[in-house]
Order: structure tokens, then C-alpha cells, then sequence
């Protein structure tokens, strides 16, 4: 008994109701009549995706359990209407065609008439995959161009947001959370509250934000900077600069955006609206402030937890003498303590320990004279290995010859086409030859492309060997305060449980472990290095 060809079909339907030509049921008996029309084929799924653009297979989840059980062995061929419902991506068309060809799958385009089982099926399908993705283009920018016509004329796009419920196009209030929005406004403005004050207030209130779990500082900024509160309408806020990749991003300028003003019932009034940008205005520090304050120690910004990721911030303790103890604390430590969960289950708090800057000094001092200690050693090592690449790029592929051999082969194939058009060979013969030279191009690029790419990696890797010799000479000759020099040369502390750190210093390719202990109180503070160990960067 002769095995049948096991066939799956692939549909990208509309949601669209009134789409009846593409309906899912339509396409299944589609594909149905045209499987029982090949004697020794038989239907295995219909694989569909429902109102998905095509430019993304990655989003697709009908196309990818498709191509999982054709990876599988369950599947032998695969057939679809046409080239732009399989994909509207050509590097993604060919990719995938190309992968299943390999595990001996076919695909087959009806409409189009091509398989991809057949030689000339790949010439074939470049062309009407590239007629797809330039449709796809085309589509993109019909539709920004009517959406910015829509925008002008006043229909929102987006979502629901805190205070306000969009539908068909309009803003309407939300008057249960309209009361929190008002409530943040006259928080901030008429009481004087900072943001993480009104962020601790609305939480302990027992009031939630909008689809996230809790009040910050960031949230409430977002509110008191919103025009739609006042009644205002700003819109292109977000674009979307490639049609393949759908990635959103903040608009920067690089398109207009479209401000309309009292374009719905506001929430707050006015005026208020206009104290609050001043107030933020007016609180917001200058960049000489932010320079300043940015710099304000040595290590601000510079120590994270190791447990929990978060940012450590710095804490003053007055000691019984009356001199004042720095000392650094993980930040979800200091908000909420040791670690726990809140009233919705959501984990908050921290258990690691915090850190004396004394310490940290004493832990820098002993990094930086470490490095120039070892330095003389490390740079021979370095320098050695940098002599070992540069052998290796001398005795490396040429480069140069490889594209000239690829030159070569491509002026070959355009030569064979001219001699079948003149007469001289038959198409047959072209089509050998053509594969003849594609298999030989397929070989010289593969060894083109990894030429290039140890070249790229074997440079970026003499260049940062490189640098770090200059660091190791820069800290050498550092000279001034000891904080200064602290600031100049860390990258990042990552502090861990029981007293163990992570120094890492700028351009330098290893980070120092080191355990720490610590012993007496207050003005007579001490710090033992214990171990230390390098690490490498992961």
C-alpha cells in the first residue's frame, strides 16, 4: 500500500465578519477540495491565524505549531493561497521555506503557482515574497497616513487610562477613578506632597492604579503631566518607525504630533492644570542641579543588590558623639523592610544587609592597589594574547579574495543567462548550471560571512585588551581626592549576603570578589578583607 502524502494548510483569516471570501470556513473547504483533488495526498490540519499581521511569523502562534510538527516528521507538505498569507517579510518567507526544504517539506502556493519543491521555486518566490512585503509597506503607510487624518479630526486611538474609558473614538469619564485623579492633582499642588508621598498615601488608602499592582513616584509623574486631564488631546506620543518589526518607540520628532485642545470634558480645571506643570517645573532640578546631585557621592548609582537587582541609596545615622555615619541600604529594604508579600500576594521588601561606606572605602582602597600590584603581570599576560589574535588574523582567510571569488561566480551566472537567451544552451542547462553556482555562492558567503565575523570579533577583542592596559595605566597615575578617584574608576558594586562584594572597575574585563568582615560601633568602625577572588564578567 502506497503511503500518503500527509498535508497540512496554512490560513491567516479576518476578523472582519463581512470577510466572507476569507473566512475560516471557506478556506477550509478550500483546501479540502483541492487535497482530495490529488490522488495520494491527505489532510492533516488547518493551521490558521485570526486577524494577525503577516510582517511577524514570531507572533503567529497557528504558524508556528505548524512549523513545530513539520519539524516533527508529521508533516510532508504544506500548502497555502498565496505568498502574502504565509508571510509579508521576505527574509522571513525564505527562511522558513528554506528550513523546511532542508527537512524534506514542501510549500505549495496555489494561487501563486508556485512549489517550492520545484528548481526555479526559490527565483519564484523571492520575487512574489518581495511584491508582498512592498505591499505590506504600502499598507503601513496608507494606514499611519489615514490614522493621522482620523487623529486631526479628533478620534482617539489607545486604550483606557486612569480617570477616563475610551469608546469608538471618544473619551469618556470615568468618575470612580476621576476622584484619584483629582485626588493626585490637589495632593501635589495645593498641599505641597511629593510624588512618593502621594504613591504612599494612595497605596495605604487602599486605592490601585490602572493595570499595575502598585503606586511609584513615576506613576503619579505620569498623571500630573497629562494633557488628557485638562480636556486636552495630544496623540503620536508613540510611533511605530519599521512595519516589519511593529516596535513601538517615544517620538522623538521624528513625526508631528497632532494636539488638539479642549477636545473632551476635562477632569481638572484649568487652572489648576497650569500651577501643576508649574509646580513641576519649578521642583524639577536644573542640570546643574541634576549634575550636582548626580555626583553627590562617589558611589551614587554605582551599588545594586545582588538578590533582588534593586538600586542601594544611602542612609545618615548621627552617632552619640555627634558625628554623622553614611551607611547603604537596598532601596526595597528601606521602603518596606525584610522580605514579604503584600496584600495582593506581589513580594516586597529585601533581606540582604546593609553596608558602612567606610567599608566601601576600605574595599576600593584594596581593589585599586591590588590592580597596581598586579599590574605589570596582567599586562604581560594581556599583551600576549593580543600577539596570539594577531597571529591568527595573519594566517585568517582573505577576505578580499573571497569577494572577488563571489564576484566572479555572480558575472558567471549572468553570462549563462545571456547564452540561453541567445541561443547557445537550453533552459535546462541554465537551470543546472544556475544551481551549480548557487551551491558554490551558498559556500563562499557562509566562509565570507565567518571570515568577517572572526575579523569583527578578533578586533573588538584586541581593541578591549587594548583599553584595559590603558585603564590599568590610568589608575596608576590617578592622583587627588580619594573620592574622586573612587568615582573615576568604579563601574559597579553588586553587594550580596554575609558581607561578600563584586567590585568592578571601568574597562577593567574581571570584577573583584572579595568577603568583608566588620567590627565595632560607631565612631571606631573597622573592616577585614577576609578572601578575594577574581571573576569574570558574565
Amino acid at each position: 500500500m502506497i503511503k500518503k502524502l500527509r498535508v497540512a494548510a496554512y490560513a491567516r483569516v479576518s476578523t472582519d465578519k463581512d470577510d466572507q471570501a476569507n473566512s475560516l470556513d471557506n478556506q477550509r473547504n478550500y483546501f479540502t477540495d483541492y487535497i482530495t483533488r490529488h490522488e495520494g495526498w491527505q489532510l492533516v490540519n488547518v493551521f490558521y491565524d485570526e486577524g494577525i499581521s503577516g510582517t511577524q511569523t514570531k507572533k503567529r502562534k497557528g504558524f508556528m505549531e505548524m512549523i513545530a510538527e513539520a519539524e516533527a516528521g508529521e508533516i510532508d507538505l504544506i500548502i497555502t493561497k498565496e505568498v502574502s498569507r504565509f508571510a509579508r517579510n521576505t527574509v522571513d518567507t525564505l527562511s522558513y521555506t528554506r528550513e523546511l526544504k532542508k527537512i524534506g517539506v514542501g510549500v505549495i502556493f496555489t494561487l501563486d503557482n508556485i512549489d517550492t519543491r520545484q528548481s526555479d521555486g526559490e527565483f519564484r518566490l523571492t520575487i512574489m515574497a518581495s511584491i508582498a512585503q512592498e505591499e505590506s509597506r504600502k499598507t503601513s503607510e496608507r494606514v499611519k497616513w489615514g490614522q493621522r487624518r482620523q487623529m486631526e479630526k479628533g478620534v482617539v486611538f489607545g486604550r483606557d487610562l486612569l480617570g477616563y474609558t475610551v469608546k469608538d473614538g471618544n473619551l469618556y469619564i470615568n468618575e470612580e477613578e476621576a476622584e484619584i485623579v483629582r485626588a493626585i492633582f490637589h495632593k501635589y499642588t495645593n498641599e505641597g506632597k511629593g510624588t512618593h508621598i502621594i504613591a504612599r498615601e494612595l497605596q495605604e488608602e487602599g486605592m490601585r492604579p490602572k493595570r499595575i499592582a502598585l503606586w511609584s513616584n513615576v506613576v503619579i509623574l505620569r498623571v500630573l503631566r497629562n494633557e488628557k486631564y485638562v480636556g486636552d488631546l495630544m496623540q503620536k506620543k508613540t510611533i511605530t518607525p519599521d512595519y516589519l518589526t511593529h516596535k513601538k518607540k517615544y517620538n522623538r520628532g521624528e513625526e508631528g504630533m497632532v494636539y488638539i485642545k479642549e477636545h473632551h470634558e476635562p477632569i481638572i480645571s484649568r487652572d489648576l492644570w497650569e500651577r501643576t506643570q508649574e509646580e513641576l517645573q519649578r521642583r524639577s532640578p536644573s542640570e546643574e542641579q541634576k549634575s550636582k546631585y548626580s555626583n553627590r557621592y562617589w558611589c551614587s548609582g554605582k551599588l545594586f543588590c545582588a538578590e533582588c537587582g534593586r538600586r542601594y541609596v544611602s542612609r545618615l545615622r548621627k552617632r552619640e558623639d555627634g558625628s554623622v555615619s553614611k551607611t547603604w541600604r537596598c532601596i526595597a529594604a528601606a521602603h518596606h523592610g525584610r522580605k514579604k508579600q503584600d496584600a495582593d500576594g506581589k513580594d516586597i521588601g529585601c533581606d540582604n544587609t546593609s553596608v558602612n561606606e567606610e567599608s566601601l572605602k576600605t574595599c576600593m582602597n584594596y581593589c585599586i592597589s591590588l590592580i597596581q600590584s598586579e599590574r605589570e603581570g596582567l599586562k604581560k599576560e594581556i599583551l600576549e594574547e593580543i600577539n596570539c589574535i594577531r597571529k591568527k588574523q595573519n594566517q585568517k582567510l582573505d577576505v578580499q579574495k573571497l569577494e572577488k571569488q563571489i564576484a566572479q561566480i555572480e558575472l558567471k551566472k549572468t553570462k549563462a543567462i545571456d547564452l540561453m537567451l541567445g541561443g547557445v544552451i537550453s533552459k535546462e542547462d541554465l537551470q543546472n548550471q544556475t544551481e551549480w553556482y548557487n551551491d558554490k555562492l551558498e559556500h563562499l558567503n557562509k566562509e565570507f560571512l565567518d571570515a568577517k565575523c572572526r575579523d569583527k570579533l578578533e578586533n573588538s577583542q584586541t581593541d578591549a585588551m587594548e583599553q584595559y592596559i590603558m585603564a590599568l595605566d590610568d589608575i596608576m597615575n590617578l592622583q587627588g581626592d580619594n573620592e574622586l578617584i573612587y568615582n573615576e574608576v568604579l563601574d559597579r558594586i553588586d553587594l550580596h549576603k554575609n558581607n561578600v562584594l563584586d567590585v568592578w572597575l571601568k574597562e577593567i574585563p574581571v570584577g573583584i570578589r572579595l568577603k568583608i568582615r566588620t567590627s565595632g560601633r560607631r565612631a571606631s568602625y573597622k573592616t577585614e578583607i577576609l578572601e578575594t577572588d577574581f571573576i569574570e564578567k558574565q
